[in-house]
């Protein structure tokens, strides 16, 4: 039997992979992600935190791109492609950190408020509406001032103002499940909540949750980049914290367009690979869509 299923698993993984390889945008996300995580994995074999050290600046101060230096230099002489490179470990690990604190609080919500139902469901649902209305942006900026900015803390902030949409798409998903024959099958065979929920419900969702992930990690970036903009984040170097360099110490009005430039295009290179990742994995999980395709 354990033969079996591990064989079942491997020919479902084997299918995936081949309806997610002919997905163009898809792969061309998935290569962009892994060049950028073994970039930031890679970084401390390279360099070293004095790269984000205004003192340890050894180039000419607001220098254009040239072959020494590919991104040009800051206001303090330093590097602009060690920055980023160094910038990549704390821009992704925020992103991927508060996207799983985000999806772990919206599946525990959005599976118990759609398998209990009654008052505990109800009442699950009027806290999570609560957090939906909030603002969450002015909500994370608000919480990260209050407890400081660090690394945690801006994590920590993001994912708990960022969970209410997965808690409502996996109640919906939830409910739709037990409301399958099969499932009325399992209680009638004396299946407890658990193995409903175990056996049952998580796989059915699990493949909506994939694909919601990878749309939450690249919208924790975003986030982390605009907190760190508006000044909440105490990092000394993320893609967020070098565009706020780039405003406070004008290179705008220094004609230092690379300061502003490169680590905006980080940002968006990273945003988008996890979104075209994300839609293909729509396409290939949800039966509907890829019938469409």
């Amino acid at each position: 039997m354990t033969s079996l299923a591990a064989t079942r698993r491997r020919l479902a993984l084997s299918r995936f992979w081949g309806e997610f390889r002919h997905h163009r945008a898809g792969m061309i996300g998935l290569m962009t992600l892994v060049i950028a995580v073994v970039l930031a994995l890679i970084a401390p074999l390279f360099i070293g935190e004095d790269v984000t050290s205004v003192v340890r600046g050894t180039g000419e101060k607001w220098a254009p791109p040239s072959p020494s230096e590919p991104f040009g230099t800051d206001e303090s002489g330093r590097s602009i492609l060690l920055m980023v490179w160094w910038g990549s470990r704390t821009s992704l690990l925020i992103g991927f950190l508060a996207a799983l604190l985000s999806i772990v609080i919206g599946l525990v919500v959005g599976v118990a408020a759609g398998h209990f139902r009654g008052w505990a469901g109800g009442a699950l649902m009027r806290v999570t509406d609560w957090f939906l209305v909030l603002p969450s942006l002015i909500t994370a900026l608000v919480l990260a001032a209050i407890l400081g900015g660090s690394t945690f803390t801006i994590i920590m902030a993001i994912g708990i103002t960022t969970w209410p949409s997965t808690a409502r798409l996996i109640r919906a998903q939830t409910m739709a499940v037990e409301a399958r024959p099969y499932i009325e099958r399992s209680k009638a065979l004396g299946a407890g909540h658990w193995h409903i929920t175990t056996r049952h419900v998580l796989p059915n969702v699990a493949p909506l949750l994939l694909a919601s992930t990878t749309l939450e990690v690249a919208s924790a970036i975003v986030t982390e980049s605009t907190l760190a903009f508006l000044g909440a984040s105490a990092n000394k170097t993320s893609w967020g914290t070098m565009l706020r360099g780039s405003y406070d110490y004008g290179a705008a009005t220094q004609g230092a367009w690379w300061y502003i430039l490169i680590p905006g295009l980080a940002i968006l290179a990273v945003v988008m690979a996890f979104t075209l990742c994300g839609r293909a994995l729509e396409a290939v999980l949800n039966p509907r869509l890829r019938r469409v395709a």
